[in-house]
């Protein structure tokens, strides 16, 4: 069995924002050379998620505003956390809701997907540095 791990870097400009990452982890399964196995993609910081949905601009939107009213951002002083002399904890919130990461299988060299399934970086607290994981197994 091979084994293969690559980091992608990310520095969301704005607070939020929804990448699709698909194309990247399609090289790393290229660069691999795997052709049958698991690709895992893990958002490597704790307020930001990686999932697998449609892109579609509205759907996105929706996202957007259904997290905003699950843990709006403001006013900040209502979170415990931010006491800390942090100002996102609503961005532990999403986070926990949207997921940490995700398990796509290969399949002939591809990643197996459904139809219309991409796969999602979503930043909830962005302005600085951030990495996704990319770990690939198989053969």
């Amino acid at each position: 069995m091979k084994s293969y791990r690559k980091e992608l870097w990310f520095n969301v400009p704005g607070r939020r924002g929804l990448i699709n990452i698909t194309p990247q982890v399609d090289e790393c399964l290229r660069e691999s050379g795997i052709q049958e196995g698991l690709c895992l993609v893990n958002a490597m910081n704790i307020t930001a998620s990686i999932f697998i949905n449609d892109d579609e601009r509205g759907l996105h939107q929706d996202f957007e505003t259904w997290l905003e009213w699950l843990a709006p951002h403001a006013p900040t002083d209502k979170y415990l956390h931010n006491r800390t002399m942090e100002d996102n904890a609503d961005a532990h919130l999403k986070r926990t809701i949207m997921g940490r990461e995700v398990v796509v299988a290969i399949s002939a060299g591809k990643l197996d997907f459904g139809t219309w399934e991409q796969i999602f970086y979503f930043e909830f607290d962005g302005q600085r540095n951030k990495h996704v994981l990319v770990k690939i197994i198989g053969e």
